[in-house]
């Protein structure tokens, strides 16, 4: 196994690790401290190792994973308050340029959740080619809750979801399980937890098993095969682009600002009945 830690600012713990073996690049969230949220720096971390899993001749398919009890909870509210404040946030890929690494990349790319997803950590799962979920897993689209849209990851979800499923989670912000994700196209496949490693070992055998040019076309062809956000590269940079200002709209907004404090704060936001 080969380890190719993510470029960090000096003396930094990095947030996202990547390892190579047997032709499976695994990139692994590590920032449980903060459910792996996406923070700037994670961003950057998480569209370097990608771009690096990519490009090394030697892999055959991408594992994306976290470390804690969270794989990914959607967006760092506290840097997110603090950009509107004024307050500087290191450059970074927004989350359109991520979700389009893992959709446009040449290679499968496969989720391997270590526990729940929030948000634009469900973005992730969505981009995904395959998305392997433990059944103790929990997903909320919790926008609405604190006053915005989930309008990014709104390319990829849709893309995955059943219509029906995702206009009930999209409009509630409730609670599902990972058995409903797997019911609703979200996940692939909902494990039972003690199960979870022998399912993976199946889905990379079978990627190790394959050939490389042969993978790659596949995944192309199956774009060319679905509809909406799948469809083409083009087709996603348009609805990327809609989305992004959408979403910058409301999270600028009053009401995003209220859900903010109340979820630091823990209480109702004050639109709550």
């Amino acid at each position: 196994m080969t380890q190719h830690p993510s470029p960090t600012p000096s003396g930094d713990t990095p947030l996202v690790r990547l390892t190579v073996d047997r032709a499976i690049a695994t990139v692994t969230l590590d920032s449980p401290r903060n459910r792996n949220a996406l923070s700037a720096r994670l961003r950057s971390e998480l569209s370097g190792a990608l771009a690096d899993a990519v490009a090394d001749d030697e892999v055959r398919g991408v594992v994306l994973t976290g470390t804690g009890s969270v794989f990914c909870a959607g967006a760092d509210l506290k840097e997110v308050g603090a950009a509107l404040r004024g307050t500087p946030v290191e450059p970074a890929p927004e989350l359109p340029e991520i979700f389009e690494q893992i959709m446009g990349a040449p290679k499968p790319v496969v989720a391997v959740l270590n526990g729940a997803a929030r948000a634009g950590g469900i973005g992730l799962v969505a981009a995904a080619d395959i998305a392997l979920a433990p059944r103790s897993a929990t997903f909320a689209f919790t926008e609405v809750r604190i006053g915005v849209v989930p309008a990014v990851i709104s390319v990829p979800v849709s893309a995955r979801m059943h219509s029906r499923q995702l206009s009930r989670y999209f409009l509630t912000g409730e609670l599902f399980d990972a058995s409903e994700a797997a019911r609703a196209g979200l996940v692939t496949q909902a494990v039972p937890d003690r199960d979870m490693e022998h399912a993976v070992d199946a889905v990379l055998q079978g990627l190790r098993g394959s050939a490389p040019r042969a993978l790659s076309r596949t995944k192309e062809l199956l774009g060319e095969l679905g509809s909406g956000a799948l469809a083409t590269a083009g087709r996603r940079a348009e609805s990327f682009a809609r989305m992004g200002e959408l979403s910058a709209e409301f999270f600028g907004s009053e009401d995003a600002a209220e859900g903010r404090a109340a979820f630091f704060e823990k209480r109702p936001p004050r639109w709550a009945r």
